[in-house]
């Protein structure tokens, strides 16, 4: 191994501690969620099970969404992503939503689920696998952010699906992330860190510079290759009021090996043991 890639694995096991820690979280509150249940309560849940665990920064704090709400039906300007008391009923469909930073590490993770099972989200999670393959594949051959986008796009109307991630701000599928300066007193302005927030300004401009952006998004300022760097992917499909998604961090390198320019940082997560038929 040489002295560059020892330094990225060294590097990448932090993000990659941070981001199982995350996905723990969403299991063990998932495990808990009950009828009556609202979304603030299970944003609180997933905020002290971190803290507890010595999460002390954010690069946003945690999220839930019930119902259609998973779907965003009728999310038309951000205050309506933050918790609500709407309350979690049986088979209702949920998307857990957390972004902790820990030892100066980031992740930026979703998971979905059902309390009592559903079967329209199931379908959904099933089909999420062939994105997550197509976003790779098309990573390694460096094909423009944009275009990727668009082929995602395509690939959802082909199952019959609707783009949920292009609600969110700039309608983006990923954002890079970075190593966080740790403080002993991190602030958070309408939600996230105001450390993460530096961070992705600074890439912003940065990038601005150098013809490229931290935001995947299908517009122009995303169009052109993948940048070198973490980034969180979340490909979120919707149909009938039904949403689902996964989101996780896509090392994206240098390096002209294709299996190496671009990789999923782990593969044991609780969505990619799913398509592999384990529990």
């Amino acid at each position: 191994m040489t002295t560059a890639a020892g330094e990225l694995a060294a590097e990448l096991s932090g993000f990659r501690k941070v981001q199982r820690l995350a996905y723990e979280c969403a299991e063990a509150v998932a495990a808990q969620l009950v009828p009556g249940v609202t979304e603030r309560e299970a944003a609180r849940m997933q905020r002290e099970w971190l803290r507890e665990r010595g999460v002390r920064d954010w690069f946003h704090l945690p999220f839930a969404w019930f119902g259609d709400r998973t779907a965003f039906v009728n999310f038309r300007v951000p205050l309506q992503f933050f918790p609500t008391n709407r309350r979690l009923e049986p088979g209702m469909p949920f998307i857990l939503d957390m972004a902790p930073v820990y030892d100066g590490c980031t992740a930026d993770i979703g998971y979905s689920g059902s309390l009592g099972g559903n079967a329209v989200q199931d379908r959904l999670l099933d089909d999420l696998a062939a994105h997550r393959e197509l976003i790779l594949d098309s990573t390694r051959e460096r094909r423009p952010l944009r275009e990727i986008y668009e082929d995602v796009d395509r690939l959802m109307a082909r199952q019959g699906y609707a783009n949920r991630h292009r609600a969110y701000p700039f309608g983006v599928i990923a954002h890079k992330v970075d190593r966080v300066k740790e403080r002993r007193w991190s602030p958070h302005v309408f939600g996230f860190g105001t450390q993460s927030l530096k961070g992705l300004a600074a890439d912003a401009l940065h990038g601005h510079r150098e013809g490229w952006s931290p935001l995947w998004s299908p517009y122009r300022f995303s169009d052109h290759p993948p940048q070198p760097g973490l980034w969180a992917v979340e490909p979120h499909l919707g149909f009938r009021g039904t949403g689902a998604k996964f989101e996780e961090i896509l090392v994206v390198t240098d390096s002209r090996d294709p299996e190496q320019s671009a990789f999923w940082l782990d593969d044991d997560l609780p969505h990619v043991r799913r398509w592999a038929g384990e529990k």
